[in-house]
């Protein structure tokens, strides 16, 4: 056999190995979106999950308190977990945040909340394609952004004391610079490491990948929505 096969062969594998992953990703994604969107349009027309959402404060802190304990359940765990039990807590997770998401079909008409839906997978879409097959490092972006993500999270706390609308629209410009381009980078982290990841970590490397562009893809739908989203008032 030819010497010159063994590199061939080798590429092939590795891209092979990608291209499953990231299949597997956004798979994942896809349907945890699917899954967010039925519950959250279900507990919005419920009115028994409404009543006692409004007259517990505590229950959306406590969905809240949920999903952070769920992500990084999730990701510090991921080495430990197996694939099935990953992909068990990600779908919970889904569901959990579509109970938290109900009150915007309260907000907003649903027609808006489609268009914003279909413009954030627009958009989403865009950039994703990019980060997979830029040739450009995006690691300093990355970092960049993540400094950004938490200067974001700081003044939206800030604001929540300080009801500035001002703020409240920079904050809004700011966090959909930032998740358009965390999912270029995601994208290509997730590339990187599945080209390194050995074949029995996909499936663990496929639910990590599928919850930070869920992330991504759910951020950037909240802030498109303060700028597409109509009142129902």
């Amino acid at each position: 056999m030819n010497n010159n096969s063994y590199p061939q062969e080798y590429a092939a594998n590795i891209a092979g190995r990608v291209s499953q992953t990231m299949k597997r990703v956004y798979v994942n994604m896809t349907l945890a979106l699917v899954v967010t969107a039925f519950v959250s349009m279900w507990c919005a027309g419920s009115e028994a999950f409404l009543s006692f959402v409004f007259n517990n404060r505590w229950a959306m802190w406590g969905l809240l308190i949920a999903e952070i304990g769920l992500v990084i359940g999730i990701s510090a765990g991921i080495n430990k977990l197996s694939s099935a039990a990953a992909t068990a807590l990600f779908y919970l997770f889904a569901v959990v945040n579509g109970a938290a998401l109900a009150p915007i079909f309260l907000v907003y008409t649903g027609a808006s909340i489609a268009k914003t839906f279909f413009i954030t997978a627009g958009t989403f879409g865009a950039m994703s394609v990019y980060g997979y097959f830029t040739s450009s490092d995006l690691s300093k972006v990355g970092s960049i952004l993540f400094m950004a993500l938490i200067g974001l999270i700081i003044a939206s706390v800030v604001n929540i004391f300080a009801h500035s609308d001002t703020l409240q629209w920079i904050i809004s410009i700011a966090g959909v610079v930032i998740f358009v381009g965390l999912t270029a980078w995601d994208t290509q982290q997730i590339k990187r490491m599945a080209e390194q990841m050995p074949e029995a970590g996909v499936g663990r490397l496929a639910v990590l990948g599928a919850l930070s562009l869920y992330l991504d893809f759910i951020n950037l739908f909240l802030y498109l929505l303060r700028f597409f989203g109509s009142s129902r008032d």
